[in-house]
Order: C-alpha cells, then structure tokens, then sequence
C-alpha cells in the first residue's frame, strides 16, 4: 500500500469517531432532469389522488434526503423496521423507507389500508412494487396498483450540487477544476461523493495541503494503484 492511501484510510478512521448527523432539509436537495418529476410528484403532496406514493430510485439517488424532508414537511412518523407495532402508529402521514427490503408482509398491509382509509402514506425502495415480494395476494394486488415516483441516476447537475454542498460543510470552496475532476473520476452516487469529500478533507489537514484537483488526483490515482496490487 501506497503512503499517501494509507495514511488516509488510518485518519479517517480517527475523523470519523464521532459522525455528524446526516441533514435533509428540502432546499439542500439539488433537481435535475433525473429527479424532476419524482420530485415534483412527492411535493405535490397533500394532493395524491390515491393518497399512497412509491418513490424509487437505486442507491445514493437521494430517496432518503427527498423522502425525509417531505416526512419533516408533514410531520409524517417515520417507519424503519417492519416489526412496528400498526396499533401503536399515530393517524396522520407515513414514511415507510426501504420497503422493498422488509422481511413480512403484515405491516405493509396495513400502511396501505391505512391509506385507503385517509392517511397518506410514502414508500421508499430500490425496486419498483411489482417487483417487491409479497405472500399475500391482497397485497400484490395494491403492490402492483401503486403510484410510483421514480429517481434516476444521479447526473452532473445532481453530483455538482452534492459535492458543492459537501464541501462548503467543511468550510471548502471548490473550485470547477475540481468539480470537474471529480465528476469523470468517481462513482455516480451520493455516497461517493461523501466518501471522496472526507478523504479530501483529510489529507488537506494531514499535509497542510489545499483541497484541489492536484490533490484530488494523487489521493484517487494512489486508490487505483493500492487496487491494483490485489487484482
């Protein structure tokens, strides 16, 4: 391994004792043309004519930060773990996240019911309903009839903005060089750019260096070639 990588990967193990809480306020959530319609699906809410929305999008696409700030908005009860007790729910707006992921059927059910009955309920899952498991055929019917509010890829606009807002949470003012450098090197998602934005953070306080392309690109090219010394 490389200097330089390893002496990251061991900083930032001691950054990252005492992780900030994410923040999803509405107006940090950067629209594109791969988010557009989602977006405006979920902010046009309380007027869902089914009272029930299904938004989703892969991983890193900002269903969560969309999802949370709509939940704040309405004062939605946030769901996370299908073992809730539905009894002990209070009436009103529910988010249920990663429902594709749930492991029964019961509570889902019920959310639904619930929105039948006036309550408005969004979902958040990596896969579109028809494709979510379901053992009962009640519930694969509603499955396959909900409204769905879809996030594409995250873009260049998108992972601009997210890196923008990334780094000026560090107090750094990225450059375009930068940006640009960034935008053809890593991943499309948000967990990459917070990931590079950490690492970038890092090694500028290790070695007193400003956070620029040049840095940028000694930190990801030492990746790649610690990568390479397993492939």
């Amino acid at each position: 391994m490389n200097g330089l990588s390893q002496f990251v990967g061991a900083e930032t193990q001691l950054r990252f004792a005492f992780p900030r809480p994410r923040r999803f306020e509405r107006d940090q959530f950067v629209v594109s043309s791969c988010n557009r319609a989602a977006t405006e699906a979920v902010d046009s809410w309380p007027n869902w004519t089914e009272r029930r929305l299904a938004l989703t999008g892969p991983e890193g696409a900002g269903k969560t930060h969309l999802a949370r700030a709509w939940a704040a908005r309405t004062g939605a009860f946030v769901v996370n773990d299908d073992s809730a007790d539905i009894a002990a729910l209070p009436p009103g707006p529910v988010l249920f996240e990663d429902a594709d992921r749930r492991r029964a059927d019961t509570l889902l059910f019920h959310l639904i019911n619930r929105a039948d009955s006036g309550d408005t309920l969004l979902l958040t899952a990596r896969t579109l309903p028809r494709a979510w498991a379901a053992d009962l055929p009640d519930l694969r019917s509603r499955l396959n009839a909900l409204p769905i509010a879809a996030i594409g890829e995250p873009d260049d606009a998108v992972l601009e903005g997210v890196l923008i807002r990334l780094f000026r949470e560090k107090d750094i003012r990225p450059d375009s060089e930068l940006l640009c450098y960034l935008l053809r090197r890593i991943e499309r998602s948000v967990p990459a750019a917070e990931a590079v934005v950490a690492r970038l953070d890092v090694a500028a306080d290790a070695y007193r260096r400003a956070v620029n392309r040049t840095l940028a690109r000694e930190i990801l090219e030492d990746e790649d070639n610690t990568l390479d010394l397993f492939e």
